[in-house]
């Protein structure tokens, strides 16, 4: 399981309260398909919520543990029926970094300022 830091914590809170949840756990709990599905969404995203359906605390903290231990992410936030989950991605951060190396303009060649003395 992955550690953050709580000011990591809670920059990646602000991240994912615009993101909808991209998988739901129902009531057959956490099956083998739906921790490929999770693993997969965080290959893609890093950063999702999970919305659990069923009324038992016990079981969301409990569904919140195995993910994170099963799938080495770290527990961003747990509230209500909702867990936020993040896993970092060392290919996809090289290929953002890749992608904004190639958009940057060029840099100018630099003008030296020239001084006149008379």
């Amino acid at each position: 399981m992955q550690q953050l830091t709580s000011a990591e914590r809670r920059e990646l809170r602000a991240q994912a309260h615009g993101l909808n949840p991209v998988v739901s756990i129902s009531e057959n709990g956490l099956t083998e398909a739906v921790l490929k599905e999770i693993d997969t969404c965080l290959k893609a995203h890093e950063l999702i919520k999970i919305r659990v359906y069923g009324d038992s605390r016990e079981d969301r903290l409990a569904y919140y543990a195995q993910i994170c231990s099963e799938l080495d992410c770290a527990p961003v936030q747990h509230i209500g029926k909702l867990l936020v989950v993040y896993r970092h991605s060392p290919e996809k951060a090289a290929a953002e970094a890749k992608k904004a190396a190639k958009s940057a303009p060029k840099a100018a060649p630099r003008r030296t300022k020239r001084s006149f003395q008379g």
